[in-house]
């Protein structure tokens, strides 16, 4: 069984989620609005004694939040993740090796070229490429301008350079040039920009990258690694016995769909192509949501009849015939369940050859009730499948509250507390 859940901090103090101006450095380069804060990755540390030798691991690195604090903090760090932008993000905040004044030079030659290069008419998207971003995402004339600095970007020789300023194009095109707004979901505001200073806000973004690298040039810190993999095999790329913490929040088992928070860059630096290429990235994520469940998955039949995971896809499903839903999303909602769950017990027993003995391990994770509104207590359930395989259950944190959308209820986001019995 769980043990009681003990408060981390204030859970209503929605500030805990917020990146301070004190972190703003490297971590705000590109980020996820609903990361999870750096101070939350501190506070772990401190947690579990990590000493200097120490190696963390964050198995859904996202944007890099634990390796980078990792990094900062004078602790190896390292890295799994499978989104392509993220996987960028995850790689170049982390691993410093760009230098601050190459950086600013190589800006400069790119917006030298777009002075001098003509162009026909405006840049635009092919058809397929457009049918992947929400629709209005970003106007004619800023996306222009986008793509006019991936063609000049595209020109230097340098890989980490470009790497460099393709992600400040990401971080320009999403929050300066782009009509998205982002809550809960990502959506597209009413209010469009017709145009944008695209050119001008990317070149103030290089210098703020430019201007943390140069705080940490005649400095040293440990190495960080990131690899790109699917996080339910994560132990296909890890050695053996390597690692002493992980600290990391996996999707949460809900109809977010996760690709739309990031399809706009990805579709602008050519991650995403065709709608083929979408699937392929779906097929390598944990399953979460009933937009990326395929007649082939299997990680739902790790899930033992009668179990706690079991008994809530059942009651989903009940529920979806007492309704008479008969939607094809609604089919799966049972299925995703299952699949989200299977798919975390296979990350986690995939996890265990890598972990040193007496590993400590915080999981972030949320309640969720996107599913007829039935309750999925994540944490609760991902205790008790840990324990299942083996892991030791420390405690389960109350992070912080919020609000559901679908109920109004309020909802626990938690951190479940393992350790490696070995």
């Amino acid at each position: 069984m769980a043990p009681a859940h003990t408060p981390l901090i204030d859970p209503k103090d929605l500030r805990h989620n917020k990146l301070r101006e004190s972190d703003r450095a490297f971590h705000d380069w590109y980020r996820f609005v609903l990361s999870y804060p750096p101070h939350l990755v501190r506070s772990y540390f401190d947690k579990f004694e990590l000493g200097g030798d120490a190696v963390v691991l964050d198995p859904f690195s996202g944007t890099g939040t634990t390796v980078l604090e990792a990094k900062k903090n004078g602790l190896a760090g390292m890295g799994v993740e499978a989104t392509p932008i993220s996987f960028l993000a995850s790689c170049l905040k982390s691993q410093w090796d760009v230098g601050a004044t190459a950086l600013e030079r190589a800006a400069d030659r790119v917006l030298e070229r777009l002075a001098t290069t003509s162009c026909d008419g405006l840049r635009r998207l092919n058809d397929e490429q457009q049918s992947l971003i929400l629709k209005n995402s970003i106007c004619e004339l800023p996306l222009h301008k986008c793509l006019g600095l991936v063609i000049a970007i595209a020109q230097e020789p340098d890989e980490l350079l470009r790497d460099a300023m393709r992600l400040a194009l990401a971080y320009t095109a999403v929050y300066n040039a782009s009509n998205l707004k982002f809550g809960p979901e990502v959506g597209v505001s009413r209010r469009k920009k017709e145009d944008a200073p695209v050119y001008e806000d990317w070149r103030s973004k290089i210098s703020q990258m430019a201007c943390d690298l140069a705080t940490v040039e005649q400095l040293d810190y440990p190495q960080t690694q990131v690899f790109q993999q699917d996080s339910r095999f994560v132990g296909e790329v890890l050695q053996p016995n390597s690692i002493d913490a992980v600290i990391t929040s996996p999707p949460y088992p809900n109809e977010k769909d996760y690709t739309r928070t990031t399809r706009l860059e990805s579709v602008l630096l050519g991650y995403l192509n065709t709608k083929a290429e979408l699937r392929a990235l779906k097929q390598g994520l944990m399953r979460s949501n009933s937009r990326n469940v395929y007649s082939v998955d299997d990680d739902d039949q790790l899930i033992s009849p009668g179990s706690a995971v079991d008994r809530v896809a059942s009651e989903i499903e009940q529920k979806r015939l007492d309704l008479g839903k008969t939607s094809g999303f609604e089919r799966q909602y049972h299925r995703v369940t299952r699949l989200y769950f299977g798919g975390m017990q296979r990350h986690l027993k995939s996890l265990q050859p890598a972990l040193k003995p007496g590993a400590r391990l915080a999981y972030v994770v949320g309640d969720q009730a996107s599913f007829l509104r039935v309750m999925i207590r994540t944490g609760e359930l991902l205790a008790e499948m840990a324990e299942g395989v083996g892991y030791e259950v420390e405690d389960i944190d109350l992070f912080r509250t919020r609000v559901s959308t679908a109920t109004g209820d309020q909802l626990r986001e938690e951190v479940v507390l393992l350790r490696w019995k070995g």
